[in-house]
């Protein structure tokens, strides 16, 4: 599964995937990793939850995103839930389509059993129409 949080900067993305996550990690029974793209929030997520600064991995386009995701997703067959902060930076996807890379996630994440929550700063109207059926908060 794939779940959007869509709004522009500043609307409150962060404080809801973060709301979430300390909320799942109390009713998940695997592992949790968020992605953010520093190391700000890591005194506001659970302890139990895996915090990792995508910045200092060298990312330099969606492609390589994808295959860092599935190399966390390889390292850990009880990783359940995956969180991305800042989806559209950490991704390196700001002002290409969305879509394809959206796509790819929704297939590893019925391959490996494992959901993703994307925090994405843009408005509900601007996402790709193969996508409006992912979104989870529209703020």
């Amino acid at each position: 599964m794939v779940q959007l949080i869509v709004g522009r900067k500043g609307k409150g993305k962060t404080k809801q995937l973060l709301d979430k996550v300390n909320s799942e990690v109390k009713a998940v029974s695997g592992n949790i990793v968020y992605l953010d793209k520093n190391k700000d929030h890591m005194y506001e997520l659970n302890n139990r939850i895996r915090l990792i600064d995508v910045s200092r991995y060298l990312i330099e386009n969606s492609s390589e995103f994808i295959g860092f995701v599935c190399g966390i997703i390889s390292q850990d067959h009880d990783l359940q839930q995956m969180y991305f902060d800042g989806f559209l930076n950490i991704s390196r996807l700001e002002g290409e389509d969305i879509a394809p890379a959206v796509e790819k996630l929704q297939k590893i994440s019925e391959a490996f059993q494992v959901d993703f929550f994307l925090s994405v700063s843009m408005d509900e109207e601007e996402l790709p129409a193969s996508l409006k059926d992912k979104v989870w908060v529209a703020l």
